[in-house]
Order: C-alpha cells, then structure tokens, then sequence
C-alpha cells in the first residue's frame, strides 16, 4: 500500500519500521502476506483476530477503508485466506457487517 509524505509524518518515528521506499515511493511493509503493522493472533473459539498497531497513525488509504464497508468486506475476503494459508490450523475471520 502507497505511503505518502503525510502518511510518513503521521507515522512519525515508526515509519523506518512499517514502511520502505521502492524508488522514489514508500510503501508499507509485508510481513507474512499481510501489512507487517498488522498483528494477527489466535481468536477465542478458534479463527483469527486482526487488529492494526498503528491504528491512529495508519495512511490515509487505510483511513479511507471504513471497517465493515463493501471495501473493507472485500479486502478481507480477497486476502484473509492468504494470511490464514500462513496460519496452519486457524480459520479465517468471518467478514465483518456494516455495523462490525
């Protein structure tokens, strides 16, 4: 995902750590197939739990996702599985509604 130079102030002292240039553009950094400022853990009762650790200073295109929306929805359904497939023995996370 696209880090602009907003994106990189609001990050502050932890953008050296979640994002990296490819030329002249940052990026967020990957880390098992998903953003690396994505924590993923075991839910209760088995599946995943996702929960971002930057979340008050994700980019704007994170910010412009709303959880729960169309987007968001399809986001997770095009990617859960693959960060699942990383996650041996844990099912992916139901999408989440509207009101998620």
């Amino acid at each position: 995902m696209r880090v602009t130079g907003d994106d990189w102030t609001r990050l502050g002292d932890r953008a050296d750590r979640y994002a990296h240039f490819i030329g002249h553009r940052a990026f967020l950094r990957m880390q098992d197939g998903h953003c690396a400022a994505l924590a993923v853990q075991p839910a209760a009762g088995g599946g995943l739990d996702f929960f971002c650790t930057i979340y008050e200073h994700r980019p704007q295109t994170c910010r412009d996702l709303g959880r729960g929306s169309p987007e968001c929805a399809g986001e997770l359904a095009a990617k859960a599985a693959r960060v699942a497939q990383l996650h041996p023995g844990l099912a992916p996370p139901p999408l989440p509604g509207p009101h998620s």
